[in-house]
């Protein structure tokens, strides 16, 4: 299983302490590897992906949209993943363009 591309995304995790909501932020990381794309909490297998997009907000960052069988799921990330949907779109599908 080779590595091919590395994602870094951000959870934001709130809670409420005394009616005030307190915000912290945690980096994580997205590994594309040949046959599945790892998150901390979730894998796919790379056939069941159809396709990764990407909607930036502000100057830096966006969200990361991974399209799959089951559903749309989102990732906060820091700075643009053009080179890692790229590397999905080269590697894993190919028949994209």
């Amino acid at each position: 299983m080779r590595l091919l591309a590395v994602q870094p995304y951000i959870k934001v995790h709130r809670q409420i302490v005394d009616a005030e909501i307190i915000c912290r932020e945690e980096e994580r990381r997205i590994y594309l590897y040949h046959d599945r794309l790892i998150t901390k909490h979730r894998v796919f297998c790379n056939k069941d992906i159809s396709d990764l997009s990407y909607r930036r907000i502000g100057d830096e960052g966006g969200w990361l949209y991974v399209h799959t069988s089951r559903g749309i799921f989102s990732y906060n990330v820091p700075s643009s993943p053009e080179s890692f949907i790229k590397a999905f779109r080269v590697h894993i599908k190919k028949d994209y363009f």
